[in-house]
Parts: structure tokens; C-alpha cells; sequence
């Protein structure tokens, strides 16, 4: 038998620390929380992905009464951008999130575990790390690859 332990590395940033790209996309996600259809949690949020090709997609979460027909912002993103852009790679995502009480988040939202098995798959495409924006409204995490928000992942695909 052997134990081990698994760590993600993870960069907290303040927003004036960011790259103007990093930016640019924390900004959309920011954004993107405004196309939320979100009645029954009140929790919004926004993804915004940057392809290869300089595109900046965006997506947001869409609830459904007939739970769990919704999506999550993350996938709402990731596949729009492989329908609308197929063969473009994605060079990094970013997040954010408005709680129920109509406020940015003050801590990251990361996404969740469907949502980080979706993008795994497009980070395999893009054959490189997918680098992953935080973004609260106190700080924003930045991790290196999707594959660094889910260890032990099914790659097999």
C-alpha cells in the first residue's frame, strides 16, 4: 500500500496583477453573469473562453423547471464554442459568479464536477493546459490547466 497526496497549484492574483488578456476575459465572464437565466437558485453566473483564433466565447447558466434540463455557464460556453468554432483550441477559460443577493461573488466560484469533465475533454483537443481564471470580487485564482481542477480524472476518451 502507499499513500499520496494530491495538490493543485493555484495563484491568487488581485485584479490590477492580471495580463491585459487575462483581463479581457475575467471582464467578459464578469459580463456574461447578464444572459443568467437563473429563477429558482438566483445564482448567476458567467464563463468566458478564449480560442486560438483570438475569439472570446461566453456563456451562462440556464435553469429549468424541469431540473436537471439546465447548464451550467461553463458548458453553455464550451459547447457553443465547439459548434460555432469547431477545430479552434481553447487557450483559457475564466468564471465568475452573482450570488443570491445580486453581488460579484467575493470568493471564486469554481466550476463544477460535470462542468470540469466537459472542459478536460476540450483541453485534451487543444492539446496543451487550459488555463483557468477565478474570478471573486476580492481575488482571482489562477490555475494552471482544467486537468489541475480535476485529479484522478476519466481521460480515457
Amino acid at each position: 500500500m502507499r499513500d499520496f497526496e494530491i495538490t493543485v497549484p493555484v495563484r491568487e492574483k488581485q485584479y490590477d496583477e492580471l495580463t491585459e488578456r487575462e483581463r479581457v476575459l475575467v471582464d467578459a465572464a464578469r459580463a456574461a453573469t447578464g444572459g443568467s437565466y437563473a429563477p429558482y437558485s438566483h445564482f448567476k453566473v458567467g464563463a468566458a473562453i478564449l480560442l486560438d483564433n483570438g475569439e472570446v466565447v461566453c456563456g451562462a447558466n440556464q435553469e429549468n423547471a424541469a431540473y436537471p434540463s439546465g447548464t451550467c455557464a461553463e458548458r453553455s460556453a464550451c459547447f457553443w464554442a465547439g459548434a460555432n468554432f469547431p477545430g479552434s483550441k481553447f487557450e483559457m477559460i475564466a468564471i465568475a459568479a452573482v450570488g443570491t443577493d445580486g453581488e460579484e461573488c467575493a470568493e471564486p466560484t469554481a466550476p463544477c464536477g460535470a462542468c470540469r469533465q466537459a472542459l478536460l475533454e476540450y483541453e485534451k483537443l487543444a492539446g496543451h493546459p487550459v488555463g483557468v481564471l477565478l474570478a471573486g470580487r476580492n481575488k482571482i485564482y489562477c490555475v494552471p490547466s482544467v486537468a489541475s481542477l480535476l485529479p484522478l480524472a476519466f481521460s480515457e476518451f
